[in-house]
């Protein structure tokens, strides 16, 4: 099942992709895809809907897939290659680092370069959205927690990241930065986490291609891991890491994002984003 939001920012609301690719409204049934609606029991009932009588919808802004989310956690260095691309060494344990919520943007709406920027850059990154309360669970027990997986492009500020002090999330963190979507693909439709490409262009260059197989630290490992550290609630969004091409990797000279680009990126079986960057107002 392929749950997503629709409609202006601020007040999208639920809908759900039928097999005909038709944008198919659930504001009748749920009031969000967020909660509740995110339990087994709550993807249960909207699996069991006969999609065909509900509204269609014409085509419409989506927002992120996901809506009330308390935390997004992301992963650093969490492909090898990525790694080595940035001159670190692969991490013993997952580096943790969260991003604003303020940060999170429908999966084709502009991304801001902020005021001051020197290098902005891309990474596409599996996401997992969480179904149910997660607290010290074992890494065999720890899908069951997941309600699905979804596109993320963790857009980063790297000077921001690593020139302003050593905090990540002053880089990540920047309105916009945290295109989600365009679908919540329910856990069901993915049986192996572990084996699913990812891809990235900038301006119709690829940048990135990866597949989650070459992960440091699996889906599963990482929900029980975080799970040790803080309790995981239904709606909070794991970005997994990335795998290499990201700009500040390219060689003989980083490459980052200006104004006026347009990324599109996007993950087998989870759809495409496409995102033009603009300049950042007030």
């Amino acid at each position: 099942m392929k749950l997503l939001r629709h409609g202006l920012k601020g007040f999208e609301k639920p809908a759900l992709l039928d097999a005909k690719g038709v944008i198919r409204d659930l504001s009748g049934i749920v009031d969000d895809i967020a909660g509740a609606v995110l339990s087994p029991a709550g993807l249960k009932q909207l699996a069991a809907l006969d999609t065909s009588t509900l509204p269609a919808l014409s085509e419409d802004r989506i927002g992120a897939c996901v809506g009330k989310v308390g935390k997004f956690i992301c992963v650093g260095l969490n492909y090898a290659d990525h790694a080595k691309e940035t001159g670190k060494a692969p991490p013993d344990e997952p580096i943790l680092f969260m991003k604003a919520t303020t940060a999170i943007n429908g999966p084709d709406d502009a991304v801001e370069i902020p005021r001051g920027s020197k290098k902005a850059d891309w990474e596409v990154e599996l996401g997992v959205v969480i179904g149910t309360r997660a607290k010290y669970v074992s890494e065999d027990a720890a899908l069951d927690h997941v309600a699905g997986y979804c596109v993320v492009n963790d857009v980063s500020e790297r000077s921001f990241q690593s020139e302003r002090g050593g905090q990540w999330t002053k880089g990540k963190s920047h309105d916009t930065f945290g295109p989600i979507g365009p679908w919540l693909v329910t856990r069901d439709e993915v049986p192996d986490p572990q084996n699913v490409g990812l891809w990235l262009d900038v301006d119709g260059v690829r940048r990135q291609t990866g597949n989650t197989n070459t992960m440091i630290f699996s889906v599963a490992f990482l929900v029980s891991y975080i799970s040790q550290f803080m309790t995981l609630e239904p709606g909070d969004v794991i970005a997994t890491g990335t795998p290499p091409g990201v700009g500040m990797g390219i060689k003989p000279e980083p490459i980052f994002l200006r104004a006026g680009q347009v990324i599109t990126l996007g993950i087998d079986g989870m759809g495409s984003q496409r995102q033009t960057t603009i300049a950042a107002g007030e």
